[in-house]
């Protein structure tokens, strides 16, 4: 294994009648505020692009500059800044809601297009003869907090998305200081949306999520904006993802005791606030099939995922896969034993 390589363990199958028909390899960390270290499976230490489960943190930078105060943002907006949603109607009107207070429209977005992520609401857009347009792509929120941040810091809308833009440096700032890391020292790159992405060891995004579920470690004002944004994501679940989506329904399940935002490529971070702890995973493969399975696993053996939350989980821990007629194939599962061996602490 080389230094840039996570490892992983071989820690959810996909079977198939009587055989196991693939493998997908898990690299995981749990971790307290204070960066113990409670579950570790692969390379902890190598890092991680965490995509979109960063925008919790991008979301905080904002509100942390004082723009929900500027602009009268409500929660349900500050909930989908922190999304990935599915382009359902009321994600939209949200997304339109924040440009329209910050006196910007659509085209202000730089986004991308794509439809809805939503089948349905897809659907309804192309039997209405539309297309989509960018507030229908699932960053669209969170583009549309940045350019409120950019709005009030007086900046240039059109090249928010450049990594020495002053909103995306507050930005970078602020994560690096959640995930104890050094922002001049991280490898950037380029989201799929076109902002700038940084990787930071699992072993830190699973702190950050730590202090997202536990307000501790950073300045007041930083802690009280991580606070504003947890409570819009954990009051508004169906703004984070969209109806069916596994963050919301994990958020909704949970009663308010997790807060949940995956990333592309098979990214999932977790803040448990019962359990004062946060988990970030990495499907090695970047296969999102395997994340839910994990993530679930995962929480169950660090004792953080609420047994009345377990039941109404069963199709993201235990997915079945069908025949294009219906009939059941197989199922995706999670090794629950490799997880609970994991646990450190």
């Amino acid at each position: 294994m080389n230094d840039r390589e996570l490892g992983g363990v071989a820690a959810v199958e996909v079977r198939r009648g009587a055989y196991v028909e693939s493998w997908h390899r898990i690299a995981a960390c749990a971790s307290d505020a204070a960066g113990r270290i409670l579950l570790a499976m692969g390379e902890i230490d190598r890092p991680v692009y965490l995509r979109s489960a960063a925008k919790p943190f991008i979301a905080a930078a904002a509100i942390a500059a004082g723009v929900r105060e500027a602009f009268g943002l409500t929660m349900e907006e500050i909930a989908v800044m922190a999304a990935s949603h599915s382009g359902e109607p009321f994600h939209v009107a949200a997304v339109r809601s924040i440009l329209h207070k910050i006196d910007l429209d659509e085209s202000a977005l730089q986004c991308g297009t794509h439809l809805p992520l939503d089948e349905a609401s897809a659907h309804e857009l192309i039997r209405a003869g539309l297309s989509p347009s960018a507030v229908h792509d699932n960053c669209s929120g969170k583009h549309a907090g940045i350019l409120a941040l950019t709005r009030l810091l007086g900046a240039d809308p059109s090249s928010y998305r450049e990594a020495e833009h002053p909103a995306q440096r507050a930005i970078l700032d602020l994560c690096a200081r959640v995930c104890d890391d050094d922002a001049a020292a991280w490898p950037l790159a380029i989201d799929g949306c076109g902002i700038p992405v940084f990787a930071t060891p699992l072993r830190n995004a699973a702190r950050a999520f730590a202090r997202f579920a536990t307000l501790q470690g950073l300045p007041d004002r930083e802690l009280q904006a991580l606070l504003v944004v947890r409570d819009a994501m954990l009051s508004h679940p169906e703004y984070v993802a969209g109806t069916g989506q596994f963050d919301t329904r994990l958020m909704t399940a949970a009663g308010g005791a997790i807060a949940s935002k995956v990333g592309a490529e098979g990214v999932s971070g977790i803040a448990s606030m019962s359990a004062g702890l946060g988990l970030a995973l990495k499907v090695v493969d970047g296969a999102s099939r395997a994340r839910p399975p994990a993530a679930l696993a995962g929480l169950r053996a660090l004792a953080a995922l609420p047994e009345s939350a377990q039941a109404e989980l069963t199709d993201f821990s235990e997915p079945i896969l069908y025949t294009r007629k219906g009939a059941r194939a197989g199922e995706i599962r999670a090794r629950t034993e490799i997880f609970s061996e994991a646990v450190t602490g």
